[in-house]
This record gives structure tokens, C-alpha cells and sequence, in this order.
């Protein structure tokens, strides 16, 4: 596999061009592209450039809305939501997070909901913005339905991720998780299917319900919860959050999220927003550097997220650049 050196600022422009090609308005791209970006520096492949083709296939076809306005409203007082207007999410939660962070300082809280929106991948994208902001920032989201339940084979949930992120004390990012409460994200698994890999058993099931080292069978089957019962449980709290309180769609309901053509998305997004400092004071700052010491006194442990330098380049498959290229011209 023929690798390329492409700077980050060449994926951003690129993709930006690429996603304004295809219908979008171009604060939208500005968005969006920002987020492939972000992805592609910290190496979360599946969340990047993976998606772009997609992105503008979609566009194309109107299953998402590269025009849509994002209304912002405030049902009550410690709450924002966002109409997406089943537009891109990251532009939904672009409109929303000012007014959403300005309650947080008054109120001390604030949820917001991201309503009707296309997928945004990647949930920590967002939860990272609140932490730089100042405030704790807790995030849930579903997708199309590719788990089933202990004991189950019929695929009932997404990979519903949930992301949190801790301000540090001077400004930036104490630590922060981004996670899919399935065993595994499904694209690792589409991943290594098309590249002829096995893999390990535990990820997912057979169409009948057995373990599996074959992606194609995972694919024909379902993916299982990280921890089984108890993944499980953070799952459907993902899925009552993003789905049921912003009045999105459910799992079962998405078809596949990178089928080009269909009905929109209309996924949700859920988001807490705590000030660190609202009950404890400067306390919340002791108790963080406790866990961090605690962690940093141990030999080939850290906290997630941590120990990240933001790179100005990356490596690529070639041909992914060149489609990208493509895309863009």
C-alpha cells in the first residue's frame, strides 16, 4: 500500500472544496471538513477522510441537506436545542454551542440537543470543545442498528458512542474518552473485511448468533456490547438520550449510515454541560490532579487522551488522497 505525506491544512481545504462541490454551502464544509481534520490527526481513520465520499454522494442525493439553517432554541432555562434541519451535525452543533455555553455559566448547566441531524462521527470532536471552553462536557449518540442484545442476534441499537471530556485547570483538555458502547466500532470491522483480516472473537455474532472471526459473518450478523450486560446498559442510555429526548430517530429505524441514497439520518445528539466549579470550587481542581497523580506514578499508564501533540502532516494511503483529489476537483 503506496503511502503519501499530506499536511493537515491540505485535508482540511481539500475536503472543504470536495464537500462545496457537491451542494454544500460552504460554512457548512468549513465544519465538516474541520472535524475530517481533527480525525485524521489523531488517527481515527474511520472518522476522517472514510467518510467523505459518502459525504458528498449524500449530498447529492439530498440525504443530507448541504443548505440546511440550523434553528437554535431554548425550551427552558438551562436548555438549548438545535433543529439540524437534517443538515450535517456539525454545523448544527456549531449554531448551538455559544448559546449552550453562555447558559452553562449563568445556570452552572446546560443540556444541549442536536436534532435531526446527519451522523457526526465523531463524538469526542464535540465533547473536546467543551472542555477547552471550561466545562465538563458529557456526550451521547446512536447510529444505525448493528447490536443486539445479550443473547440476542437481531441488532436492536447502534454502536451509540458516549464521550467525556475534563477541563484541565489552566486552560485545555485534563483527560477525555470517546468510546462506542459496542464491543468494537463498526468500521473496524468493515475495515477488515475488504482487507481479507479475521477478527477476535467477542466483537460480534453470526446471523445466528455465534462468535465470529469473520467480518463478512459479523456483517451478516450483529456486533455485541463492550462488557455485555453491561455495555449493554450504556447503550440503551445512549439510545434514550439521543433518540427519545431529542425526538430523533431510533437505531432500528437508520438504514445504513454510507448507503448513498434513502431518507436522511435524522440522528440525534445529547449533551451535558457542567461547570466544573459550580458545587466543589476549587476542590474539583484537587480531586482531578488526585486521579492524575495517581495515574502518572504508574509505569505505562495515563489517562485517555492524554500525551496528544497535534501534528502538522500525516500519512495516507495514496489512493485514499487521490479519490480525495478526485472529489475535490
Amino acid at each position: 500500500m503506496d503511502k503519501i505525506t499530506v499536511k493537515l491544512e491540505a485535508i482540511e481545504a481539500t475536503s472543504m472544496s470536495a464537500l462545496i462541490a457537491h451542494g454544500a454551502e460552504s460554512w457548512v464544509a468549513q465544519e465538516v471538513a474541520r472535524a475530517i481534520r481533527v480525525a485524521e490527526a489523531k488517527h481515527n481513520l474511520i472518522c476522517g477522510l472514510y467518510y467523505l465520499e459518502s459525504y458528498c454522494k449524500q449530498l447529492k442525493t439530498g440525504r443530507v441537506k448541504g443548505d440546511a439553517d440550523p434553528v437554535v432554541t431554548r425550551p427552558k432555562g438551562a436548555s438549548v436545542a438545535v433543529d439540524a434541519g437534517f443538515g450535517f451535525a456539525q454545523a448544527a452543533f456549531f449554531r448551538g454551542l455559544p448559546q449552550a455555553l453562555d447558559t452553562a455559566r449563568a445556570m452552572g448547566t446546560c443540556s444541549l440537543a442536536i436534532c435531526h441531524a446527519h451522523t457526526c462521527t465523531s463524538l469526542g470532536y464535540f465533547t473536546e470543545q467543551i472542555a477547552i471552553a471550561g466545562f465538563i462536557g458529557i456526550g451521547f449518540t446512536n447510529a444505525s442498528a448493528v447490536v443486539s442484545p445479550p443473547g440476542g442476534k437481531t441488532a436492536l441499537l447502534g454502536t451509540n458512542p458516549i464521550a467525556m471530556a475534563i477541563p484541565e485547570r489552566n486552560g485545555g483538555i485534563a483527560f477525555q474518552f470517546d468510546q462506542s458502547t459496542s464491543a468494537v466500532a463498526l468500521g473496524k470491522i468493515t475495515m477488515a473485511a475488504a482487507a481479507g483480516e479475521t477478527i477476535p472473537l467477542g466483537w460480534a455474532v453470526d446471523a445466528e448468533g455465534n462468535p465470529t472471526e469473520d467480518p463478512k459473518a459479523a456483517l451478516a450478523g450483529s456486533l455485541v456490547s463492550a462488557g455485555g450486560y453491561k455495555g449493554y446498559g450504556f447503550g440503551l442510555m445512549a439510545e434514550v438520550l439521543a433518540a427519545a429526548v431529542t425526538g430523533s430517530v431510533n437505531s432500528v429505524n437508520v438504514k445504513g449510515l454510507k448507503v448513498p441514497e434513502g431518507p436522511p439520518h435524522d440522528l440525534g445528539q445529547f449533551y451535558f454541560i457542567v461547570d466544573p466549579l459550580m458545587h466543589s470550587g476549587d476542590t474539583f481542581w484537587d480531586r482531578i490532579a488526585t486521579v492524575e497523580d495517581g495515574v502518572s506514578a504508574q509505569d505505562g499508564a495515563r489517562l485517555p487522551g492524554t500525551g496528544f501533540t497535534m501534528p502538522s502532516e500525516v500519512e495516507l494511503d495514496a489512493r485514499l488522497w487521490n479519490s480525495v483529489l478526485e472529489l475535490a476537483s
